[in-house]
């Protein structure tokens, strides 16, 4: 692995977050303060902008645009659309504590799915790091559990949906040879386009108000357009990150995220909080540290075993994935600062 990519690496990362972050604080401004619960609509507008960013960056020849097989992007860009949606949904007609929980559960869905479907293998020790971050995930954000059958049909589909998204989002990338920004470039009008004509059906049926009745002051409209270019950065650093690294990754770090999150409400916007929640960041951020260091440990092992084999013995990592791949363990690598030798 170059260092020229582990530092591309590192900064995907660290654009996630850091974007990922800005944007929580600027939404929590705008829903909470100046009263625009228009999530999905306001998400229609986020992919929107972020196409036409793109697209001005490519006319200024700052990425080459990459033609893909029109099927595959309409279908991609809708279902990641559709799971945006459902994933709105879910928290529309669930407890915050069910829809914490079906975060949750995108993670151990997406191993699941891998292994089936991408004979992808996982170790006993990554799956138990997993393990950790869930449960401290778990512990500093479920509170009430209070199940109903339609919250619990949406909180399924959008499980599915996302796993599935986030999963074609690497593949693609690694089959067709597209980088993050080419496919985002060509998937995000089908996203845009399927939340706008959706978007204010949903949010009138969650909050039973009209975002077209809405009266968009100057205050809300700043942070309106602050939020969408906030989300340029968002939406690419998700490609970015996922296709990097891996869609379990991408997830670690999502979780992370909630963490941070949860830290800056506590501390800067003094939002009630008890050693319950204090515990399960600890917990998460452990889990955490642990992933790191087995994915750094196991994918120094099959590089080990990669250059010690002849050529006419390399595993093909098309019938046979790796553990963990190269680049997984860079992005744990850094993360963690640890370094080993074979």
């Amino acid at each position: 692995m170059t260092a020229g990519f582990q530092l591309g690496v590192i900064g995907s990362l660290t654009l996630s977050v850091a974007s990922s972050v800005a944007i929580v604080i600027c939404n929590k401004a705008l829903i909470s303060t100046l009263g625009f619960p228009f999530a999905t609509t306001l998400t229609s507008w986020h992919l929107m902008v972020t196409f036409c960013t793109l697209h001005v960056a490519q006319r200024l020849r700052f990425f080459e645009a990459k033609a893909i097989d029109g099927q595959t992007v309409v279908l991609f860009g809708l279902l990641n659309g559709t799971s945006i949606g459902l994933l709105n949904l879910s928290l529309g007609f669930n407890s915050i504590g069910f829809y914490q929980m079906t975060k949750l559960a995108i993670i151990p869905f997406t191993v699941l799915l891998e292994t089936i479907f991408l004979k992808k293998r996982f170790s006993e020790t990554i799956k138990f790091s997993l393990l950790v971050l869930l449960l401290g995930v778990g512990i500093a954000s479920v509170t009430d559990l209070k199940l109903n059958f339609l919250g619990s049909v949406l909180s399924g589909l959008a499980i599915a949906t996302t796993c599935v998204g986030q999963i074609l989002t690497n593949t693609i990338q690694r089959k067709l040879k597209v980088s993050s920004t080419q496919l985002l470039y060509q998937s995000a009008p089908y996203q845009a386009a399927i939340l706008f004509a959706t978007g204010p059906f949903v949010d009138q049926l969650l909050t039973d108000r009209s975002v077209f009745a809405h009266k968009y002051t100057f205050p809300v409209v700043g942070f309106i357009v602050m939020s969408c270019l906030i989300a340029v950065s968002v939406n690419f650093s998700t490609f970015l990150v996922i296709g990097t690294t891996s869609p379990v990754t991408y997830q670690v770090l999502g979780h992370l995220k909630t963490c941070l999150v949860l830290s800056f409400g506590y501390t800067l916007l003094h939002d009630p909080f008890t050693w319950r929640n204090i515990l399960g960041i600890l917990v998460a951020i452990f889990g955490m540290a642990l992933y790191s260091y087995f994915s750094v440990r196991e994918g120094k092992k099959q590089k080990c075993v990669g250059d010690a084999l002849p050529v006419s013995q390399m595993p093909d990592k098309e019938t046979e994935p790796l553990l963990v791949s190269a680049k997984d363990g860079g992005d744990a690598k850094k993360a963690n600062g640890v370094a080993h030798d074979c």
